[in-house]
């Protein structure tokens, strides 16, 4: 099963897909960022350090209380999902960047295109009120303590990126989502990977659960890259060994996860 924002969006999708080239490369992925002063990853950092990141992280504060969130706490399965994934791809087919390497200026990198498939593992949201407010949320703040700003790859800046992937993974959270605009159809997240030349995208339509789908995503990404599965058939293979898995057979761990855009 696809969704599509549009009828129209696909149709003027395949014309501009027809004139490209495959992209050189294989896999690239951002993983696991860094969201607040006080991560593991800082420790031994001054504490005076936290007032600096109060720009970016009062607009997440906002984002989460208009989504009923808690926050934007650390995801541990992204990073094993990541490395997982990572090592079904020879080292000089992938780019990867975890921790403070995951942030926004790579995320806007002209060096993104020259991968079939992009993984973003991180937190995102989707305002159906304000679609121009979602966003994918990377390291808030570098290795030497400042705030990173811009933060988040909002959808502006997706609709303003030139990539060149077969597909782009958003492994977060109600990414899937949108406005529906009456003679647009679905506007969100997908519609700016799109506009930017993913040729469709594998987003998700609630919160999904960390650990699962560090679960889902390697059988997935294996389906694809191993066993040459289409996106769409290596997604329902996925979905279906976690469903045979007593742990994970409520739906709500695996059947999140769609994808929409070019199915073919």
């Amino acid at each position: 099963m696809v969704n599509l924002p549009s009828v129209t969006a696909i149709a003027t999708h395949r014309e501009d897909l027809n004139k490209r080239q495959p992209a050189p490369k294989i896999l690239a992925v951002l993983a696991d960022p860094v969201f607040a002063a006080d991560d593991d990853r800082f420790t031994g950092k001054p504490p005076s350090l936290g007032p600096e990141l109060k720009g970016e992280q009062s607009s997440l504060q906002q984002a989460a209380r208009n989504l009923n969130r808690a926050g934007w706490g650390r995801l541990l399965g992204t990073r094993t999902e990541a490395e997982q994934i990572l090592k079904l791809v020879p080292v000089s087919e992938s780019l990867y960047a975890f921790d403070f390497d995951a942030n926004y200026n790579l995320a806007t990198s002209p060096k993104l295109k020259q991968y079939r498939f992009i993984l973003f593992a991180t937190h995102g949201f989707a305002d159906p009120i304000n679609p121009e407010s979602s966003g994918i949320v990377l390291s808030q703040i570098n290795k030497e303590g400042k705030s990173n700003n811009p933060s988040i790859l909002r959808l502006r800046d997706i609709f303003n990126l030139d990539l060149g992937a077969d597909l782009v993974v958003l492994s977060a959270c109600e990414t899937g989502l949108g406005k529906d605009v009456q003679g647009e159809g679905l506007v969100g997240l997908t519609r700016g990977l799109m506009y930017a030349g993913a040729k469709s995208a594998v987003v998700s339509l609630w919160q999904v659960n960390d650990t699962a789908t560090s679960e889902l995503m390697p059988q997935f990404y294996t389906a694809m890259l191993q066993q040459k599965a289409s996106p769409i058939t290596a997604l329902r293979e996925a979905q279906l060994k976690l469903w045979q898995q007593e742990d994970w057979r409520n739906p709500y761990y695996w059947a999140a996860f769609t994808l929409q855009g070019e199915w073919r």
